[in-house]
């Protein structure tokens, strides 16, 4: 016998014998002729041949095999490093779905836009109120004078522009509070 039987490869490479068959399917063993592993030869196609992922899952992560062979999966350097940027980019991708999912479904809308949105319906509220009292004192002196009439007799007159100048200073009061208020959408 000229290499290795299987069960001997099995324990120099760390892989599983069902591994190392369907290696030997795929043809990234190689054979002698009398059907025994030439071991060297076939952790280097091994090692060119299978995914880098696949080689770290198949020893239960880095340092799993045998010696030098871990660095060899990742070529030269830290062979964490190759990990840790596989897991990174794994992370970013799946953050990035998740964010298209939320915007496709509604959940998220752009920030600039909605500051915007905040920023003109605040601008509308403001505008009504600064008009209230304009459009009401009339109707509200005319009612305050009726109401004084029926409840003591004697004819009342309120004066229209005193009653909307009091309404225009209530409001602006309470317009300068809430102009305080800030919207935080960070």
């Amino acid at each position: 016998m000229e290499g290795i039987s299987e069960r001997a490869y099995a324990t120099h490479s760390g892989l599983s014998r069902g591994a190392l068959q369907k290696a030997r399917k795929t043809g990234r063993l190689v054979l002698f002729a009398d059907g025994s592993i030439n071991a060297a030869a076939s952790d280097a196609r091994r090692i060119a041949m299978t995914d880098p992922d696949q080689q770290m899952r198949s020893k239960g992560g880095f340092g799993g095999g045998s010696s030098g062979e871990a660095s060899a999966v990742s070529g030269p350097g830290d062979s964490t490093s190759y990990l840790k940027a596989r897991t990174a980019l794994t992370v970013y991708q799946a953050q990035e779905r998740q964010l298209s999912i939320q915007k496709k479904k509604g959940v998220l809308v752009d920030r600039a836009r909605a500051e915007t949105l905040v920023f003109r319906l605040a601008r509308q509220e403001r505008d009504v109120w600064v008009t209230w009292p304009t459009r009401v004192a009339a109707l509200m002196a005319a009612q305050m004078s009726a109401e004084i009439e029926k409840a003591s007799g004697v004819p009342v007159t309120i004066e229209t522009a005193i009653l909307q100048r009091a309404l225009e200073s209530h409001v602006r009061e309470q317009l300068n509070a809430l102009a305080d208020l800030r919207v935080s959408l960070a």
